[in-house]
């Protein structure tokens, strides 16, 4: 299964993360960064990236709508891209 979950808002970043190297992380290694994130995007990448769950579920559990999951999924992958270059 992909990291990427399909979701229905028509959102759109101008800075993009490394996919590829999110992908190439071990599930201990993807931890072990989202760990380092900052609080507010903790829950919200361990749900998407480590539980695989979908971003509805994530969303209704954390009580945010679906489009601010999305970017702070976004923004935990750019930080964590940023800090293996």
């Amino acid at each position: 299964m992909s990291v990427d979950k399909e979701f229905d808002l028509d959102v759109t970043f101008e800075q993009q993360a490394d996919e590829k190297l999110i992908a190439s992380l071990s599930p201990e290694q993807l931890s072990k960064h989202i760990q380092n994130l900052p609080a507010d995007l903790v829950a919200a990448a361990t749900g998407i990236l480590i539980e695989n769950r979908t971003y509805s579920d994530v969303s209704q559990q954390l009580g945010i709508r679906q489009q601010e999951l999305v970017r702070a999924v976004h923004r935990a992958k750019l930080i964590i891209s940023e800090s293996q270059n």
